[in-house]
């Protein structure tokens, strides 16, 4: 690896997925030390035992496109550099994905021995790595809270214990300040329209998307392995797989092929755009 080159390829990455500025993420940005796709994705790298990937933001009575693709986009890749990946999901989504992927299904709200539940999984699974993508994060007050404000606290499940209780890295995805891993930036999120997350994690990775960041985390692994991850990301078929199992889109609360009311085109072109950033890092090194 070269340090320099590494680090340039990744604030190109961190730019282009905050581009849009969709919800703030390009003034958060600026508050973040710069490298932390490459910091992120040295974790991913590293990493050959199990790894948790939370995901499933719950909209209305089902869970949003937003998270559990870029989860998907992961898992494969995590799984092909021989590492153990498992999704954590609520009990829906775990049964839905629980065919083709190997999860860990968590009850909804907070039910009493939640967190002995937790730290018993937690113990069994032995985590090398905890990854968290588009997930609530508790907020000051012990609730949770979507992007308009509303208490969904039984609504989702709380992946916020599985960062504290394991002895290992984490990394968290988000896009809007509610999200696990924003408290690490709390301070910063006033100016936002939201309940912000207190949770923290040990790498923050922002974009406008979630599932974006983390094909730009894909994007740093595929410029360090020589191999083109992202050439076989078909973003509508994942799409398509998620609607089948009752994906809704987060923003428009409707069952489209969408994320985060962008086409599924608009991902498509994220990843063209993250796979010509790597051939450019290439050629100049």
């Amino acid at each position: 690896m070269n340090v320099k080159a590494d680090l340039q390829l990744s604030q190109r990455i961190e730019a282009l997925l905050v581009e849009r500025n969709l919800r703030g993420m390009a003034g958060l940005r600026t508050h973040l030390q710069p490298g932390y796709c490459l910091r992120a994705a040295q974790m991913l790298w590293n990493c050959r035992g199990p790894v948790l990937i939370g995901t499933g933001f719950p909209v209305l009575d089902t869970f949003e496109t937003d998270g559990p693709a870029g989860a998907i986009a992961l898992y494969r890749v995590l799984s092909d550099l021989g590492a153990v990946p498992v999704l954590v999901c609520n009990e829906r989504l775990a049964a839905a994905l629980s065919g083709d992927y190997r999860v860990e299904p968590m009850p909804l709200g907070q039910p009493t021995g939640l967190k002995e539940v937790v730290r018993s999984r937690v113990a069994r699974i032995a985590p090398e790595l905890i990854i968290s993508i588009e997930l609530p994060g508790r907020a000051a007050d012990g609730r949770y809270y979507n992007m308009r404000g509303e208490d969904i606290s039984n609504n989702t499940f709380c992946f916020d214990d599985f960062l504290s209780m394991a002895n290992c890295l984490s990394i968290a995805i988000g896009d809007g300040g509610n999200e696990i891993g924003m408290g690490n930036v709390i301070d910063r999120l006033a100016e936002l329209d939201i309940v912000p997350s207190a949770t923290r994690c040990d790498e923050l990775v922002i974009a406008d998307v979630s599932n974006w960041a983390a094909h730009g985390l894909v994007a740093m692994l595929s410029y360090w392995s020589g191999t083109d991850y992202l050439g076989d990301w078909d973003n509508r078929a994942v799409l398509e797989y998620l609607a089948a199992r009752g994906s809704v889109d987060g923003v428009t609360r409707e069952k489209t092929l969408s994320e985060d009311g962008l086409p599924s085109e608009s991902g498509k072109l994220l990843v063209a755009a993250l796979q010509q950033l790597v051939a450019e890092a290439r050629s100049a090194h």
